[in-house]
């Protein structure tokens, strides 16, 4: 049953497509109400959503209900959803779930009935449980667009009220053998969204859930399903991978289909920088290895450029390097580039200017461009549509009584701008800046 302001509608299903013929048009800043009953098998999980996975959790529930294709100034995104990236529609979800009693459920939204339900969302002196086999728990998740949960009977569920007012919610098996790291990660995710809220920009919601989903990690709004297994390091590094998705897949929500690497690139850079911060490495360059593993492909002879569609690259590893690794490496020497003084800023700039509005790289180009004072379409042009290679080395250096000639060549078909660091023979150190005549400027060096 499909229908439009109560009436019947045509409608027809190309794989996972359904295409619905409108009996009066949708026009801009006007409303229509659709109502859809529909039926669907939950299946044994293979991967990031299904039941009965191999952890033991009985549902991970996402891409579970028919879901509204975007339409932006590009027209319809109707790429089908084939198990990479994502795009949608911010909405308010209103959602009701009715289940076994016996069940906790944690995923998107804020629980609205927590004195029926109980499982931890509230005191249990305080619940006022009707005397019934199931329960029928209500959510609401504001301004978001997606929605997922899971559900198990047995299900630890802890909350821990963060210093600057964030509820996190921690649901994970009763298993004695994972309940330490579970424990213990609690406090990492509390830094981790300090960290982020600094920054990157605020995170608006008042709750985050991490929810042992039985595979891998996959981000959702206000939610993540990962792995409940491992380490206790490989636990906090896909849980602050996952969180930090809030900001780049949940907020600013670039259409991942075409842009994977504004989403998987710039939250790979996010990661670095707090991971460095809360193990306290303090490393030169937090990011060093995402050019580490970008240099495994960048003369490959199957190496396709960033402005390939998600979907559509040769092989899951060029697409995981690209989009993660090329990823943030393009961040990275975008620092460099303008200088960690601009960059910060202006990426906290992006943030608050974009969330909620789909940006394209285009987008994140003038926010960058207008912060630093310079001309940055060669390396955007350069980094995302091409595949050359950034490569320069010291050829010559011919000394005399008089001074010291150094002759720097480029050998990669990419430009940039060039540091030098003399140790001059008296100890001291000079060092020296060779822009880019594209870039329309330079950057201001301390």
């Amino acid at each position: 049953m499909l229908k439009q302001n109560g009436a019947d509608v045509k409608w027809s299903i190309d794989q996972t497509l359904l295409t619905v013929e409108l009996n009066t048009p949708l026009l801009p800043g006007k409303s229509s109400t659709f109502n859809i009953n529909f039926e669907s098998q939950v299946p044994i999980q293979i991967r990031r959503s299904g039941r009965n996975n191999s952890e033991g959790v009985a549902y991970s529930m996402t891409q579970w209900y028919p879901k509204m294709a975007e339409y932006d100034k590009d027209g319809w995104m109707t790429d089908p959803y084939i198990g990479r990236e994502f795009h949608g529609v911010w909405s308010d979800f209103d959602v009701k779930i009715t289940i076994d009693s016996s069940f906790t459920i944690g995923g998107s939204g804020y629980l609205q009935n927590p004195e029926e339900i109980g499982h931890g969302y509230i005191d249990a002196s305080k619940v006022k449980r009707p005397n019934s086999k199931e329960l029928t728990w209500h959510f609401i998740a504001p301004q978001v667009h997606d929605f997922a949960w899971a559900a198990d009977p047995d299900y630890v569920h802890d909350i821990r009220t963060t210093s600057f007012g964030l509820d996190l919610h921690f649901i994970y098996k009763n298993d004695s053998n994972i309940a330490n790291n579970w424990q213990k990660l609690q406090s990492y995710t509390e830094k981790s969204f300090s960290i982020v809220n600094e920054v990157f920009g605020e995170y608006p919601y008042k709750q985050y859930s991490v929810i042992q989903g039985g595979d891998g990690g996959m981000e959702y709004p206000m939610a993540t399903l990962i792995s409940g297994t491992g380490s206790l390091g490989g636990l906090v590094s896909v849980t602050v991978h996952e969180s930090i998705h809030s900001w780049f897949y949940g907020l600013l929500a670039t259409n991942e289909n075409k842009y994977p690497w504004m989403d998987e690139g710039f939250t790979q850079f996010a990661q670095y920088i707090v991971l460095d911060s809360l193990f306290h490495r303090r490393l030169t360059n937090p990011a060093a290895a995402a050019l580490k593993n970008y240099r495994r492909i960048a003369v490959d002879k199957d190496y396709e450029p960033m402005t390939t569609h998600a979907d559509y690259f040769h092989s899951n590893r060029v697409y995981g390097i690209n989009s993660y690794y090329k990823g943030a490496t393009f961040l990275s020497q975008l620092s460099y580039i303008v200088g960690d003084a601009v960059f910060f800023p202006a990426m906290r700039k992006y943030y608050y200017t974009w969330r909620y509005k789909h940006p394209t790289p285009d987008d994140f180009k003038r926010i960058m461009e207008k912060a630093a004072d310079m001309d940055l379409d060669w390396y955007f042009t350069h980094w995302i549509g091409g595949t050359k290679t950034i490569d320069y080395a010291i050829s010559e250096v011919n000394e005399s009584k008089k001074n010291t000639e150094v002759i720097i060549e480029r050998i990669g078909q990419m430009p940039m701008p060039v540091e030098l660091l003399v140790t001059l023979t008296d100890g001291s150190q000079q060092q020296f800046y060779i822009p880019l005549f594209n870039l329309r400027g330079e950057e201001k060096l301390c």
